[in-house]
């Protein structure tokens, strides 16, 4: 009755049931959508139970740690890292911010739209949906689409994560439920106080034009915080530099030079 096609990937292969019309089996879409009701009803994490889980995690499994704590934060992992040092800060001895995400940029076009998709359930949901079907693709299909689109100038590996573990749907609804309850919270200003009582083991790197990071912060922390550790990278690399080789290669290289200077 129904066939199969070679080269499709066997998580498409769930949703095709071709008779010999090559129609779609309704009982297929059924099962669809009893997938999608699945994913839909999956946990999703705020800003605040990212946090708490990265504190419990370092309370728990490095309690018996006696070597000193680095924490290196990227983009909104720079928040939660800060946030992590402001709750346990005995544990941390030293926390290094990459192109850090500390509060919203009310002059970014980009952060609006983002906002927007991520407060509506209807478009969070959509955007979701299409990002499963990209990943019911053969990894060689969709690594295809991402280097020809959104991903031109990645690395392989970046791509292959970006196949195999990001397009999913409650991964990406995760992703904008979690943009959703960072504008929630970021609107603020951050905490300067904490900042300048800890400048001398607090690290900022910034980026030459970044929408998350925006230059304008990096003035703000020199401002408010006179004697940070605050420096901008001009080698052209982006606030998705992780994404690339020479990206990973350049920042990683700065890591290790903050950390040798001031830890030993």
């Amino acid at each position: 009755m129904g066939k199969t096609f070679k080269g499709i990937s066997p998580r498409l292969r769930r949703f095709y049931a071709l008779n010999k019309w090559g129609a779609f089996d309704p009982v297929n879409l059924l099962t669809l959508l009893e997938h999608l009701e699945d994913w839909e009803n999956r946990k999703l994490f705020s800003l605040k139970e990212q946090i708490d889980h990265k504190i419990n995690f370092i309370q728990q499994e490095l309690q018996a740690l006696e070597v000193p704590l680095i924490v290196v934060g990227h983009s909104i992992g720079s928040y939660m890292s800060l946030e992590i040092f402001k709750q346990i800060p005995k544990k941390v001895a030293y926390f290094i911010a990459l192109y850090p995400f500390l509060a919203v940029n009310s002059e970014s076009h980009q952060q609006s739209i983002i906002k927007k998709i991520s407060r509506s359930r209807f478009a969070s949901r959509l955007i979701s949906a299409i990002v499963a079907l990209l990943g019911l693709l053969p990894v060689r299909a969709s690594a295809f689409i991402a280097k020809n689109s959104l991903a031109k100038s990645w690395s392989s590996t970046a791509i292959d994560a970006l196949c195999t573990s990001v397009l999913k749907y409650h991964t990406m609804n995760n992703v904008l439920y979690l943009a959703m309850t960072e504008f929630e919270e970021l609107y603020k200003e951050p905490d300067w106080d904490f900042m300048r009582k800890k400048h001398n083991r607090i690290a900022y790197l910034y980026g030459d034009d970044d929408h998350w990071a925006p230059l304008r912060m990096h003035d703000e922390i020199v401002k408010q915080v006179p004697d940070a550790i605050v420096e901008v990278e001009r080698e052209g690399h982006t606030h998705s530099f992780c994404c690339t080789m020479a990206g990973s290669v350049w920042v990683a290289r700065h890591v290790a030079t903050l950390i040798n200077k001031t830890i030993f």
